[in-house]
């Protein structure tokens, strides 16, 4: 087993982790939290950070982890992510759905979309059954301003997915605490601690509208190098003033 996997997340990242926990009031006492570990750079580094929070904070929460296991993942990936999990003192559930081959039967037009609403619903009804109250998912700072352009670039809207909701249906409530971290950031972070990083066998990585997004934005942000923190702002920020009213200015 890896030793830098019992070491503790750099200062700086816990610090923004922390902050998005407190802005949102995203963790309390007695919640019981299923993290969705994909296996990719950010739920690694989330695990990482929940962990550590866990055994730390004043404020005490129960933490288990769960892998949705797609088609084509390799099964010594999974191991890897089980050994990550047993130094981390995280249970750890690998429910199994052949998520491609539906894609494939649907012949699906969206196949991330459809993708992530699946696993969702996957990780929902685990955290039903095991009794979790919170879902933690790894969602970071570049994913947000994404869904934020490609929601105002496809769909004319100003909005991006929320740092913290309550799904009404199931009463589970999602948080996402790496919402103020840039993925450079989780990205470094996750090298550093050599986490066990498992590349995804999907057949539609980096060809999807996202991608095409990522690479426009990163395109912009070589002239505004601002344009990520800003946009969080914009997000945090906005108010009714700022919107175009038809009956005009008060």
């Amino acid at each position: 087993m890896n030793p830098l996997w019992s070491t503790s997340l750099s200062r700086s990242l816990r610090r923004v982790i922390g902050r998005a926990l407190g802005d949102f009031s995203m963790l309390a006492g007695g919640d019981r939290v299923l993290l969705g570990l994909s296996g990719g750079k950010d739920s690694l580094v989330l695990l990482h950070a929940l962990s550590e929070f866990r055994r730390y904070s004043p404020v005490r929460f129960n933490l288990a982890a769960c892998t949705v296991a797609i088609t084509g993942m390799d099964a010594t990936r999974l191991e890897n992510l089980e050994d990550y999990c047993r130094a981390r003192e995280v249970s750890y559930f690998v429910p199994r759905y052949p998520i491609i081959e539906v894609i494939k039967a649907r012949n699906e037009r969206s196949p991330c979309s459809f993708c992530a609403k699946l696993r969702r619903g996957i990780l929902n009804s685990k955290a039903r059954e095991g009794g979790f109250n919170k879902l933690a998912l790894g969602h970071n700072l570049d994913d947000a301003v994404e869904t934020f352009f490609m929601n105002l670039f496809r769909a004319g809207r100003a909005k991006s997915f929320q740092p913290k909701f309550l799904q009404d249906r199931t009463n589970v409530e999602v948080i996402r605490p790496l919402v103020y971290s840039a993925e450079a950031a989780v990205l470094d972070e996750a090298s550093r601690l050599e986490l066990p990083v498992v590349v995804s066998p999907c057949p539609y990585a980096g060809k999807t509208e996202r991608q095409n997004v990522k690479e426009s934005l990163a395109a912009l942000k070589t002239r505004y190098p601002d344009l990520f923190p800003n946009t969080l702002n914009a997000l945090k920020t906005l108010s009714s003033t700022d919107r175009w009213s038809r009956g005009g200015a008060p």
